[in-house]
């Protein structure tokens, strides 16, 4: 039976025990809350290459082997992500190694010798020319439709900054955003799996107790108003366009994100999926088609994700279009609400198995003032009518919040026409 307890240290760290005796491992991880979008100005990518900093080694582990070689010994295998929103450290170990994973941690994050800066600086370079052509160009359809949605914001810029901003990272730099933003009242510590909670919690005080700092300072907002389709096109050497068309959405807090999570699996769910029965089943023009939802503090965004030949390009778009549209203007099928619901049901239920998505649930949950139970997931989601599909739909679909990016060697027709296409889901839309 799975237990949650939670811990305030008096230095404002949260600790999050997820107890699931019946595993046999346990999964530790530090979120902080700082990602791409509180990158220092002028340093876009800071947040991304300190995660990476930090594994180089401490006070007490000189090297990034030394580090490996010791959560290795407690049965761990040590990993980071920054998004852009948060940083997070994580790493399965022994149940009976919690202990030590929470002094390895520490050892990690209050007393890193930032050392090996050019050296980090050569391999992020190489992780950032995988989105670049060779002019220089980005090619990320992601990152593309993110600069569309958030013009001249931080969310519009990769997580993984550019170029000049990673070649000119000091380690006066990090030390800043290190002092800034690594403080304990914008952390949570989660355990979950095969624990005790009082050992845990025993154990990062001990370890945690006498770290510090000040309030940490607030990202910038997001103020601009997107009012019309966005599109961008850039061309590749490469057999296939990628595609992306996304939506700006809503924020994490907006009581629509469960209808979305529906949406994103009626369009992209699986093999009955629309746009999988349509795009792949019915005219076998792509591979596979994925769509992911992104919900931030004040706005958020809705992507549809696939690569297809050139030639397919137009086609491509505009059965998307007509699918997101039917959505806005047509109610699910009950039978069809109901299957997807009870697929997303039974992912609630397996996800009570992986201390990953358990420690992601409620330490995640915990950073962001947003923990819900699996019980209460289940029962939103019961609620949810297809009238409430088809007005979010309505909201989200809108030809206002629409952008486009398309990667690839494409042809200028083929855009021509997929220009045309999004006036024309514009204008159709005004008068449905």
């Amino acid at each position: 039976m799975l237990s949650c307890t939670k811990k305030v240290l008096p230095n404002g760290l949260r600790l999050v025990s997820v107890e699931m005796p019946h595993l046999h491992s346990a999964e530790i991880a530090i979120y902080i809350k700082a990602g791409g979008r509180n990158d220092t100005p002028g340093k876009a990518g800071i947040s991304h290459f300190l995660e990476h900093m930090l594994f180089r080694g401490s006070s007490e582990f000189a090297t990034s082997l030394e580090l490996e070689i010791a959560f290795e010994a407690i049965g761990g295998s040590v990993n980071a992500a920054t998004d852009e929103e948060t940083t997070c450290y994580f790493s399965r170990v022994h149940p009976d190694q919690v202990p030590e994973g929470i002094r390895l941690f520490s050892s990690m994050l209050l007393a890193p010798t930032l050392e090996g800066i050019e050296i980090e600086k050569r391999i992020i370079t190489e992780e950032a020319l995988e989105d670049i052509n060779e002019r220089g160009e980005e090619t990320n359809t992601s990152n593309l439709c993110s600069k569309l949605l958030w013009p001249g914001h931080p969310l519009g810029t990769p997580t993984i900054g550019y170029l000049e901003s990673i070649k000119g990272f000091t380690e006066e730099d990090l030390r800043g955003y290190l002092q800034d933003h690594y403080v304990p009242e914008n952390a949570v510590i989660v355990a979950a799996g095969r624990h005790d909670a009082q050992t845990f919690f025993a154990s990062c005080e001990k370890h945690f107790a006498g770290w510090s700092g000040a309030k940490p300072p607030l990202p910038a907002p997001v103020h601009e108003l997107q009012e019309e389709p966005r599109s961008v096109f850039v061309k590749d050497s490469d057999s296939q366009v990628n595609l992306q068309i996304a939506f700006r959405g809503f924020a994490r807090y907006d009581n629509r994100i469960m209808a979305l999570r529906l949406m994103r699996r009626i369009l992209c769910g699986g093999g009955s999926s629309r746009l999988h029965l349509s795009l792949r089943e019915k005219l076998g023009i792509v591979y596979s088609v994925d769509a992911s939802l992104s919900a931030y503090e004040e706005t958020g965004a809705f992507a549809i994700e696939l690569a297809t030949a050139p030639e397919n390009l137009v086609l491509a778009v505009s059965e998307v279009l007509h699918e997101v549209k039917s959505l806005a203007f047509e109610e699910v099928g009950d039978a069809e609400l109901s299957r997807v619901k009870e697929g997303y049901f039974y992912d609630l239920e397996y996800s009570s198995d992986s201390t990953y998505e358990m420690q992601v649930r409620y330490g995640w949950g915990e950073l962001m003032t947003l923990v819900r139970t699996i019980d209460e997931d289940r029962a939103e989601v019961a609620s949810i009518a297809p009238a409430q599909i088809r007005e979010t739909a309505r909201v989200l679909f809108d030809p206002s919040n629409l952008t486009l990016a398309a990667v690839g060697p494409w042809k200028a027709p083929s855009r021509k026409v997929v220009e045309k296409l999004i006036g024309e889901y514009r204008k159709g839309w005004a008068k449905a």
